[in-house]
C-alpha cells in the first residue's frame, strides 16, 4: 500500500486549500459553538481554541462547499483577550469551549451571540434588540460553581479503572482528577470511587461489549447547606463489598446520602428508572436566595429545595439566584395574581413566584420531579401551589379546553423553561389563546429563544426585555431571561 504524504503543504495560491493544506487566518468571529472564525480567499474555517483577534497557523481538516474546519497549529500573534487555560486538558476535554478568552471577553461573546440570534433567527430590528437587551449578568468567580458532576467510569490501556469526561463528539473517556468548574469534593470522591474499584477489582463498565459494572458516577452538592449525594450508576443489581465503598465515601465531610442506579441496557443513557438508597439519605437539600435586582445582593428571603439524583435543578446556584429573581421581578406578580410555571421540574421557580402570587401551577413530565415539587412546596410552607405530571403541549391545552376554574383558565403571568428544543408549537399556540398580561421566557438555547419569540410576538406580545445570564462560565452556553407584555388592542 503507498505510504500517505504526511509533509506539510503552505497553501499559498489564490484558489481554495484542501485537507492537510496549512493556512494563515485571522480571527474575526466566533462561531455559536465557540470556534473562532477566520476568512481565506473569501472561505470561512471554524477554529477551536481561538480568540477574536488571534493570527495562527492552521491546518485544514474538512472542506464544505462554502465553508471549512481547521485545527490550530501555531499562535503567530495572540489576540488581547486571549489568556493561559488553567486547565491542562481543555483542548483534549472540549467541556471548556472558551477557557483560552478572558471573562470579560466570554461574556461579550455571549451578549453577541443573543443579539445575533434574536436579529438573525427571530427577526426583529437591530433597532429593537438595542432597546430591550440589557448587560449579561456575569458571575464573580467563574471556576468552581458547579452542583452536580457526572463522570462516565471506563478502563485504561492497563485495564485499571478511570473516571473523566467524554472527548468532543466520542465515547472516548478523558481521565480528569480535578475538573475546575467543579467543588473540590468531587476529586475527593472520585479518588474513594476508584481506589474501590481497583481495591476489590470492581470491572468498568464497556459500552462496546455491554460487559462490566460501574457505568457512570453521580455527584450532587448543596451549596448552602454543604451536603453531598453520591449515585453509582451500574451495570447490575448491587455491589459487591459495598460496605468498603460506604465507609470510604463516609469518611467525607458533608456525605448525606449513597445510592445505586440500575441500568443494565446496552444504551447510552446515563440513569436507568430504578435508585436504591444504599446508605444515609435519598436526597440533598439547598437554599436558593432571593437578590434585589439592581444590585444582585442577596436578600433574607430564601427557597428550600430537595435534590434527588435524577432532579433538575440548575447546576450554578450562585447564578440561579440572579436568573430566578429576574424572572420573579420580570413575572411583576402581586398577590391577586395567577401563574402557570411550565417545564417546572422540581419547582424552582414555581416556589419563587408563590413568593408573590395567589396561585402558581406547574407542569412537568417526569413523575419524580413533580414529586420532589409538591415535597419542596410543603417543606416551605406553601399552600398556594398546585403541580401536574405531563407534557406542557398537552396538559395545558386540556386544561384551557376543559371545565377548570377561569383564574387558571386565563392566568395572569405564564412563564416557561423549556429544554433546549424550545418549546412546542401546540404550547405556545395555548398559551396565545389563553392571552396572559405577561409572559416570561427563560431559556439555555438564544436560537430556539429567537424562534418562539417571534412566534409569540406575531401573536399579539412585543418583547420589553431581554437580559443573559452566565450561567456556564469557560463555555459557550449561557441562559436568558425575557419579559413579554401583551399588546393592547388599539382604539
Amino acid at each position: 500500500m503507498k505510504k500517505k504524504n504526511t509533509q506539510d503543504h503552505r497553501h499559498t495560491g489564490s484558489g481554495l486549500p484542501q485537507k492537510n493544506d496549512l493556512i494563515l487566518l485571522t480571527i474575526g468571529d466566533m462561531s455559536v459553538g465557540g470556534e473562532g472564525i477566520g476568512k481565506y480567499n473569501g472561505m470561512a474555517f471554524f477554529v477551536k481554541d481561538t480568540v477574536i483577534g488571534d493570527r495562527i497557523r492552521a491546518r485544514v481538516t474538512k472542506r464544505k462547499k462554502n465553508y471549512g474546519y481547521a485545527r490550530l497549529e501555531e499562535l503567530l500573534s495572540p489576540s488581547p483577550d486571549r489568556i493561559k487555560p488553567p486547565c491542562p486538558l481543555h483542548r483534549r476535554c472540549g467541556g471548556c469551549q472558551l477557557q483560552t478568552m478572558s471573562y470579560p471577553a466570554q461574556l461579550a461573546y455571549k451578549q453577541n451571540l443573543i443579539r445575533n440570534q434574536l436579529i438573525r433567527l427571530g427577526g426583529f430590528s437591530p433597532e429593537t434588540v438595542e432597546q430591550v437587551l440589557l448587560p449579561i449578568v456575569g458571575m464573580e468567580h467563574p471556576y468552581r460553581y458547579r452542583n452536580k458532576a457526572q463522570f462516565p467510569i471506563g478502563a485504561d490501556r492497563q485495564g485499571n479503572p478511570v473516571a473523566g469526561f467524554y472527548a468532543s463528539r466520542t465515547h472516548d473517556i478523558i481521565p480528569v482528577q480535578d475538573c475546575l468548574l467543579g467543588v473540590d469534593q468531587n476529586r475527593i470522591v472520585l479518588d474513594a470511587v476508584l481506589s474501590y474499584m481497583r481495591d476489590c477489582q470492581i470491572p468498568p463498565y464497556d459500552e462496546t461489549t455491554g460487559n462490566g459494572l460501574i457505568r457512570h458516577l453521580l455527584i450532587r452538592y448543596g451549596f448552602s447547606t454543604n451536603e453531598l449525594l453520591v449515585c453509582l450508576v451500574i451495570n447490575g443489581t448491587d455491589l459487591p463489598e459495598k460496605e468498603r465503598l460506604i465507609e470510604a465515601l463516609c469518611a467525607i465531610d458533608g456525605m448525606t446520602g449513597i445510592s445505586l442506579n440500575i441500568n443494565q441496557k446496552k444504551t447510552n443513557v446515563i440513569m436507568g428508572d430504578v435508585t436504591t438508597t444504599i446508605w444515609g439519605k435519598d436526597s440533598v437539600t439547598d437554599r436558593i436566595y432571593l437578590r434585589d435586582c439592581e444590585t444582585f445582593e442577596r436578600t433574607n428571603t430564601s427557597v428550600r429545595y430537595r435534590i434527588s439524583p435524577q432532579s433538575f435543578y440548575q447546576v450554578n446556584p450562585l447564578q440561579t439566584e440572579k436568573l430566578y429573581s429576574l424572572a420573579l421581578d420580570y413575572a411583576g406578580l402581586n398577590e391577586t395574581q395567577t401563574v402557570w410555571d411550565l417545564y417546572c421540574g422540581i419547582g424552582t421557580i414555581s416556589l419563587f413566584l408563590a413568593l408573590r402570587a395567589k396561585k402558581v401551577c406547574g407542569v412537568e413530565i417526569v413523575p419524580q420531579a413533580i414529586a420532589d415539587a409538591r415535597e419542596n412546596a410543603a417543606a416551605n410552607g406553601m399552600t398556594n401551589t398546585e403541580f401536574f405530571v405531563g407534557k406542557a403541549e398537552e396538559v395545558l391545552p386540556a386544561f384551557y379546553a376543559g371545565s377548570a376554574p377561569s383564574d387558571m383558565r386565563r392566568p395572569d403571568v405564564i412563564v416557561v423553561d423549556p429544554p433546549r428544543k424550545g418549546c412546542d408549537q401546540k404550547c405556545l399556540e395555548t398559551m396565545l389563546l389563553m392571552a396572559p398580561e405577561r409572559i416570561v421566557y427563560v431559556s439555555c438555547d438564544p436560537a430556539t429563544l429567537a424562534r418562539d419569540l417571534r412566534f409569540l410576538c406575531d401573536g399579539g406580545y412585543e418583547l420589553k426585555k431581554v437580559r443573559g445570564v452566565d450561567q456556564f462560565g469557560q463555555t459557550r452556553h449561557v441562559e436568558t431571561v425575557v419579559m413579554l407584555s401583551h399588546k393592547k388592542p388599539t382604539a
